[in-house]
């Protein structure tokens, strides 16, 4: 039987072919940012890859996660999408995207790398005030106790 996975964006672009012995899978956006940047591989991967939706209740449960570890926001909504769609699947996420990686050590999604290391250990990540500095925990446009800009840090 052939692995089930689900490519993002970044597995495409670090693939040098589709010879892998897989029932492969991807989202519509996944394919609109082939096409936008001008990537021969999205009409040749038409034939290899199968492109599919995920259901709104595995974008719900990607939203609600990605809070948890503060990757929402540095995850795009295409991300969500593939993250969404290798649920709903039970495929293997194959993805060289620290956070899309994050986040499916946190919800248990089985993933790969392709072309970097995979990540050692879940982060869950806060943000500091660069002037104040305190510690907030969803990203927000500016720190609500000074107005100064925020950073991303690793929680501890």
């Amino acid at each position: 039987m052939k692995e089930r996975v689900v490519l993002d964006s970044s597995a495409f672009f670090a693939m040098e072919d589709m010879s892998g012995d897989w029932d492969a899978y991807t989202s519509p956006g996944v394919l609109r940012e082939l096409q936008r940047y001008n990537d021969g591989r999205a009409a040749y991967l038409e034939h290899k890859v199968r492109v599919s939706d995920p259901t709104t209740s595995s974008l719900e449960k990607v939203a609600r996660a990605a809070k948890e570890t503060g990757d929402a926001a540095r995850l795009s909504s295409v991300d969500q999408e593939v993250l969404a769609l290798a649920i709903d699947l039970e495929a293997v996420l194959l993805t060289d995207d620290y956070s899309m990686q994050n986040l499916a050590k946190h919800i248990g999604l089985p993933y790969r790398a392709v072309g970097l290391k995979p990540i050692q250990k879940k982060v869950v990540w806060s943000y500091r005030c660069t002037g104040c500095g305190k510690v907030i925990k969803e990203q927000q446009p500016d720190c609500p106790v000074c107005g100064s800009a925020l950073r991303t840090t690793r929680k501890k």
